[in-house]
This record gives structure tokens, C-alpha cells and sequence, in this order.
């Protein structure tokens, strides 16, 4: 059953602490491997047996370099690197971030010495709690895995680095739609904060161990405390960019529609609204960047949520 109810009995997975106690702790690992394997695409191939947990935390090569923070970073037994983020909400430059962030693994696989440039697979999988802009998959598509192709006859000519995007807004099946594994976790991670209990479609002993983990219950008083200042950060940081965004918008319309109209012609009309737009969503990132100052988010946080520089924040 699910419930739109204030008083939640299992944790809310898209928060720092509900993520990484269910797929990012030794003692949970089963569940992570379960969720890659369902995503993957193929519910009857056991592509994965096992998994450790890496440091999420990959340094630059030198003095100055740019660390990767990382949600939940893991090698598989077959050395395959998976980097695992929830996307809480859309940011300037997110497609950049993850090639980025997917250079890191690559990068260190290079050992001292002599080598033949072999490298182990790549995988960064992105939980998105928002949908990619402007229409850029169909409404009903949901799961996005991307590879390098050639773009004369569409072969995939690099099969080592793989990213996977899933746009979690998009998945509304209901428990009585669900068939693969991959529905269940989708309908799981998607709804789960919202549930009274564990729906009849998850009986899989794996879900039997993911909903004892989220259960709040559960958890120690320090747990709880944990818990609920992640809910608090989770949702200041939502309520920040979403009214940011939405006076940009605002903004930006107003000042389209005001510079068009002086203009007095159609082409002055869309140029004036483009320009508008471009100026609000750029004052709208810079009162994003204001708000998480004020509310003591470290520095790289706004740098990856805004696509600000670090000088661009220090003026604000």
C-alpha cells in the first residue's frame, strides 16, 4: 500500500544516508548486487556473483587536481568498476559531470611502468530523481544505456565504458505491472518511503532483506538522528533548486517577453524570450549557489549541483 501519509516507516532512499545504508555497506552488498544485475538488462544472466566496495573518495594524479566523490564506488570479481550516484536533482552540465567522473576509474587502471593500455569495464549507473530536459527520450522511456558507436552504421565501437541513466519519474507502474526483477527494484527505490509495507510483488528473499533494512524502527537513536538530518538536508537542497528554477523561469520569461515587445517583431519577440530565459536559469543557478552557502554545503557540493566555478561561488 502506498501512502502519501507525514509518518513514514521505511526510509526515504534518495537521502545520502537511505542510499548508502542500503547499497553502499558491506553487510547490504547483496542488495546492490541484486539491483546491478536487474538493471544491467538480462533478469536471467548472473553477470555479477560479487562485489568490494572501493573508496568513493578518487584523487587527482596531482597537487590541485579535482577529487571525484563518488555515491557508491565497486569492483566486480571480474575487476569491472561500478560507480553508482542518485541524482537528486537536475544541474548545470550533469552529462559532463558523468564523463568525468567516469575518467577517474579509468585513469587509475594505468600502474607504473610499462603497460599495454588494457583496460577492465566501466560502468556508471545514475539514479535520476528528474527527467532529462527538453524531451530528450519518449515520455514511456525510462532506462537510457549509452556506449560509444560509430555513427555511420550505429555498431558499438567501444564496449568497455557504459553508462546507464534511469529516469525514476518516468517508471509508474503499478505492483500489479510489475514483472521483471528490474520493475521491482525500479517500483522499490522508487516508492519505497511512501510504503506501509512490502507489497505481495516483492516476496524475493532479497526485498525480504532490503525492507528490514529501511525500516526506521530498526534503527539506534543515533541512526534515526542520522537519518532524519539527511531528510533535512535532502530537502533543502530539493526546495532550494526547485524554487531557484522556477524564478529563473520567471524571470527569464518576463524579461523575454519585455525585450521582445520593444522589439516589435517576431524574430526580436523570440530572440528577446531566448535571451530572457538564458539570464534568468543563470541567476536562478546563482541563487541555488546562495542558498547552499547559507545552509554550510561544502564548496564542491555547489560546484557539482550549479557547475560553478569556484571563484563564481566565492563572489556570490
Amino acid at each position: 500500500m502506498i501512502t502519501d501519509d507525514k509518518k513514514e516507516r521505511y526510509i526515504n532512499p534518495y537521502t545520502d544516508f537511505g542510499f548508502k545504508r542500503l547499497f553502499g555497506t558491506e553487510m547490504n552488498k547483496d542488495l546492490l548486487i541484486s539491483f546491478l544485475n536487474s538493471i544491467l538488462g538480462n533478469d536471467g544472466d548472473i553477470r555479477i556473483r560479487d562485489i568490494k566496495y572501493l573508496n568513493s573518495e578518487v584523487l587527482g594524479e596531482g597537487y590541485g587536481d579535482r577529487k571525484s566523490v563518488f555515491d557508491v564506488y565497486c569492483e566486480t570479481e571480474n575487476h569491472s568498476k561500478f560507480i553508482v550516484e542518485m541524482q537528486k536533482a537536475e544541474q548545470r552540465f550533469f552529462k559532463d559531470r558523468s564523463i568525468y567522473y567516469a575518467a577517474a576509474p579509468i585513469r587509475e587502471q594505468a600502474p607504473k611502468g610499462k603497460w599495454d593500455y588494457h583496460l577492465e569495464n566501466v560502468y556508471t549507473v545514475g539514479i535520476l530523481d528528474f527527467v532529462f530536459p527538453e524531451n530528450e527520450y519518449p515520455e514511456q522511456s525510462y532506462r537510457h544505456e549509452i556506449k560509444l558507436k560509430d555513427v555511420e552504421d550505429n555498431h558499438v565501437f567501444y564496449d568497455k565504458l557504459t553508462f546507464i541513466y534511469l529516469e525514476m519519474p518516468k517508471f509508474t507502474k503499478t505492483e500489479e505491472e510489475l514483472e521483471t526483477m528490474a520493475d521491482k527494484w525500479m517500483f522499490a527505490v522508487r516508492n519505497l518511503s511512501r510504503l506501509l509495507d512490502r507489497p505481495k510483488a516483492l516476496q524475493d528473499r532479497v526485498f525480504k532483506k532490503f525492507f528490514e533494512q529501511a525500516e526506521i524502527a530498526r534503527y539506534t537513536p543515533e541512526e534515526r538522528r542520522g537519518y532524519e538530518e539527511s531528510v533535512k538536508n535532502y530537502r533543502d537542497y530539493i526546495n532550494t533548486v526547485d524554487t531557484a528554477h522556477h524564478r529563473g523561469y520567471e524571470s527569464g520569461h518576463a524579461k523575454g517577453m519585455a525585450e521582445g515587445r520593444a522589439e516589435g517583431r517576431a524574430e526580436g519577440r523570440a530572440e528577446g524570450r531566448a535571451e530572457g530565459r538564458a539570464e534568468g536559469r543563470a541567476e536562478g543557478i546563482q541563487d541555488v549557489a546562495r542558498k547552499m552557502k547559507e545552509m554550510g554545503i561544502p564548496s564542491n557540493t555547489i560546484i557539482d549541483a550549479t557547475g560553478l566555478s569556484i571563484e563564481e561561488i566565492e563572489k556570490i
